[in-house]
């Protein structure tokens, strides 16, 4: 009776829930803006120190100019300096952290043998402006002693996306999807906007981690709002393109980046591109499933009542006929099996219950972290490919719009454990390939990163819901979750592994295909589960992975059913698309 009613009631009704959903998931696209923005709003140009005085003549080499921006175009190396001649005769060579005044020095000449003052930056700093105008960094001299503030930006800004999950999910869960909605969607605009007004490094660090924190929120209560609306049969590609709209936002902001070069006017372009979503976000309406846990029947069949006539059924279903439906249930499970309604509480411990079940969630872990940390790692790398540096993060961006639909396909018709196997190894393979492609070919290295984004992209988009069906429904929440909190530890490590170009180029790229081959190789010893029913006790879970009976077709015990329900229909609230 329950299928029948949500059959009825989802699965017939089409025009309300597309309505819903490209609505929600159109203001996913500022979570993947504010996600990337600071790989231009941060960036570095070329600088040399300040100078106390008017330049008559510069010196670079050979080159001889009358003003230093025409010397940033032969300016190929941080260990080269520059030779100015001030309008009083004085002599100075200009370093990128420190300053020399010649003491005995009459003719202007790169090379100079004789004694030399070394001063500090005292007067600030000369920056390349041929590319951009102002970033953050040239705004507060985010450079030499300065510098580990600038690599602290993403690294804060994706603390905040941990911390904002966890909050925003408890609260959507408290309060209802539709408040958080809310909340978050305003936050978004006005922090997003606030952070072009921030009067120093901190106060922008600050108001950052504040809308980290409101975009992660959203990211993860937008896709329990969708998945809630959306048809059984829908529900896989709906949740699974919420990430497609993620990667349009971080092709906008390749976009934006190329028209707009002041960082704070490009905060703001990027702030309004969801602005409508803001000023329509007040009209969805709360899900009726967390009507119904909430036991707030008349809301509910409000709502119900909102999309018959949207989709224009002329006999919607009734709240009543559910509740009679759960009551009996209730009754029933109480009779049958009292250990069904144990009250016993699980904790992380449970997810080491046994070695297989703890072998099997370290492999699980490990994925959710590689996946976080390739897919950051391609994505904050592909401004330093070469080439166009906007161009490279839009196809970055692009890429991940058919890796997602190849994950579904490969979900339904090789299994979620054939899938991520090939895609994992082969994003290894592909971190490898790079490591040999000549820095002179840059179209080819370009198309190599494209590749390792998409093979990572595809196994990051289908662990979510391969997670959920290798644990039973006693620990299901615990596995997810604690899954995606590995997966923002990535998030979290990815932009200092990125620094590490600075070692060695192909660095962060080695650490990705290490993690990648690691994680590949431990997939092989999980279990297939697709087509398999849903496990309901650590016992049945741990024989899933021990034996193949499990796939033999038996029948599972009543329980077992009545959880899978359960699941199917509310189950997609523990499961967060966090990126």
């Amino acid at each position: 009776h329950k299928r029948l009613f949500f059959s009825k009631l989802f699965f017939s009704l089409y025009r309300f829930q597309a309505f819903l959903y490209f609505s929600s998931v159109f203001q996913a696209m500022s979570c993947g803006i504010h996600y990337l923005a600071s790989v231009f709003m941060a960036v570095t140009p070329n600088f040399v120190c300040g100078i106390p005085g008017n330049v008559s003549s510069v010196l670079f080499y050979n080159s001889s100019e009358s003003s230093l921006e025409d010397i940033w175009t032969l300016w190929t190396s941080t260990e080269n300096y520059i030779v100015v001649q001030l309008e009083n005769g004085e002599i100075w060579e200009l370093n990128q952290c420190s300053r020399s005044k010649r003491e005995m020095s009459l003719d202007l000449a790169y090379e100079y043998k004789g004694n030399k003052s070394v001063f500090s930056c005292s007067d600030g700093f000369l920056y390349d402006d041929t590319k951009w105008k102002s970033t953050v960094v040239t705004q507060w001299d985010l450079v030499c002693d300065r510098e580990w503030l600038a690599k602290l930006i993403q690294p804060t800004f994706m603390l905040g996306v941990l911390i904002g999950a966890v909050i925003f999910g408890d609260i959507a869960d408290r309060l209802g999807r539709q408040r958080v909605i809310w909340f978050t969607s305003a936050g978004q605009f006005v922090f997003g906007i606030a952070v072009a007004f921030t009067f120093d490094y901190y106060s922008f660090v600050i108001v950052r981690f504040l809308l980290a924190m409101v975009s992660s929120g959203y990211l993860v209560v937008a896709f329990v709002y969708v998945t809630e609306f959306v048809g059984i049969k829908a529900r896989t590609w709906a949740s699974m393109h919420v990430h497609a709209f993620f990667a349009v936002g971080v092709m906008i902001v390749a976009l934006v980046g190329f028209l707009v070069r002041t960082w704070w006017v490009y905060q703001i372009c990027l702030s309004i591109a969801t602005l409508p979503f803001v000023l329509c976000c007040w009209m969805l309406p709360e899900t009726p499933f967390w009507l119904l846990s909430e036991e707030r029947y008349e809301d509910a069949q409000k709502v119900i009542n909102i999309m018959a006539r949207w989709n224009k059924v002329s006999t919607p279903c009734k709240v009543s006929e559910l509740c009679s439906v759960q009551q009996d249930d209730l009754v029933g499970g109480r009779m049958g099996d009292n250990d069904t309604s144990s009250t016993k509480k699980h904790n992380i411990l449970d997810l080491f219950c046994n070695w297989h079940i703890a072998r099997r969630t370290i492999t699980v872990w490990l994925i959710w972290f590689t996946g976080s940390l390739g897919y950051y790692v391609f994505s904050l790398s592909s401004v330093s490919l070469g080439g166009n540096e906007y161009l490279n993060l839009f196809l970055i961006g692009a890429v991940e719009l058919p890796c997602y639909i190849i994950a579904c396909i490969g979900m339904d018709k090789l299994g979620r454990r054939n899938t991520l196997i090939p895609f994992l190894i082969l994003s290894a393979l592909i971190c490898v390939l790079i490591m040999f492609i000549p820095q002179d070919f840059n179209i080819l290295i370009i198309l190599a990163n494209m590749a390792g984004k998409f093979s990572i992209g595809v196994a990051f988009g289908l662990i979510y819901l391969y997670t959920a069906e290798l644990y039973p429904t006693i620990v299901r929440s615990l596995a997810v979750g604690s899954g995606s909190m590995m997966c923002r530890v990535g998030s979290v490590v990815a932009p200092f592994c990125v620094y590490l170009r600075s070692i060695w180029i192909f660095m962060p790229i080695l650490l990705v295909g290490i993690m990648a081959l690691l994680s590949g190789i431990l997939t092989i010893m999980l279990p297939e589960t697709l087509g398999k029913p849903l496990t309901n006790t650590l016992v049945e879970a741990t024989e899933m992975g021990r034996s193949k009976k499990s796939s033999s077709g038996k029948t599972p015990p009543a329980h077992s059913g009545v959880a899978s329900e359960k699941i199917e229909m509310f189950g997609q609230e523990t499961v967060s698309t966090e990126k």
